[in-house]
């Protein structure tokens, strides 16, 4: 699909912003922004490895795409660093002397710290965080925000701003980043499996395989809604279908018994640990 120039003012006029390794991430972030209309795209750059990638990414978002990092950088005034997160320091060591302290660095290499990339670009600039997650991909997703040393509470509100794109934005301490990654990081791996669980329930209960999967994921996906929509909380909103000597409390005690909810927590803090040991490396 291909974009037409949007005929309203965008939502962050004179704002240009450079996505350097526009990959999943970077390329569902370059859509939204201008599917939301935050951005024109005049004011949008995005960088990838291979020329015909970029001559491909250019015409289907009218953006311009290079290979070239330290140009892309040189005249963006935010800078979304999309890069694996082992190659992330030599990028900004590349884009260094494009940098200025007026300038945002907003990395979302999982398990890079903002400290790392503050001392790749050896100046007192704004570095932010972010931990978006797959769902993003629907704008469904939930993005966490750490602000490094030197991030100004307008910088924290553009990133804010650019990843309310994809869904919704939570902003933590740093050193809640490795949680964050092993609870809505991996946890969509984690819903997967229980909808795939309850699909095959259904059809072990006679159902057939089409109807269960829908029955499964649109009962998560309003169960879900319920949680952020109503602001109640979950064991409220269990105990209201929880009806006395009914069905659904023989099921819970059966999940009970079969340690669901010790699982899910160990899973987490599991996932949660190996963030830890990345971020080490």
């Amino acid at each position: 699909m291909e974009y037409e120039l949007p005929q309203t003012p965008a939502s962050m006029p004179g704002v240009k912003v450079a996505v350097l390794g526009a990959g999943k991430m970077g390329g569902i972030l370059l859509q939204a922004f201008l599917r939301n209309n935050l951005l024109h795209p005049e004011q949008i750059a995005a960088t990838v490895a291979h020329p015909e990638r970029a001559h491909a990414l250019s015409t289907q978002f009218g953006v311009a795409v290079t290979t070239d990092n330290l140009q892309a950088a040189r005249d963006a005034d935010v800078i979304l660093l999309g890069v694996k997160p082992l190659q992330v320091p030599a990028l900004v060591e590349e884009i260094r002397p494009a940098l200025t302290g007026n300038k945002l660095l907003l990395s979302f290499a999982a398990s890079v710290k903002t400290s790392a990339i503050e001392d790749a670009a050896a100046m007192e600039l704004g570095v932010i965080r972010a931990m978006p997650n797959t769902p993003a991909m629907l704008a469904a997703g939930i993005t966490a925000l750490c602000r490094g040393r030197f991030v100004l509470d307008e910088q924290l509100a553009i990133a804010q701003r650019i990843f309310s794109t994809v869904g919704r934005t939570v902003v933590v301490d740093e050193k809640h980043m490795d949680a964050v990654t092993g609870l809505s990081g991996s946890g969509p791996a984690f819903i997967y499996i229980i909808i795939e669980a309850l699909a095959e329930a259904g059809v072990n209960v006679g159902l057939p395989r089409d109807i269960a999967t829908q029955l499964a994921a649109q009962t998560t996906f309003g169960s879900a809604r319920m949680v952020l929509e109503t602001g109640y909380h979950p064991a409220l909103l269990k105990d209201a279908v929880t009806t006395p000597a009914g069905c659904t409390v023989d099921g819970i005690l059966q999940l009970e018994e079969g340690g669901l909810r010790v699982t899910l927590i160990k899973a987490v803090k599991r996932a949660t640990q190996r963030a830890k040991e990345l971020a080490a490396d």
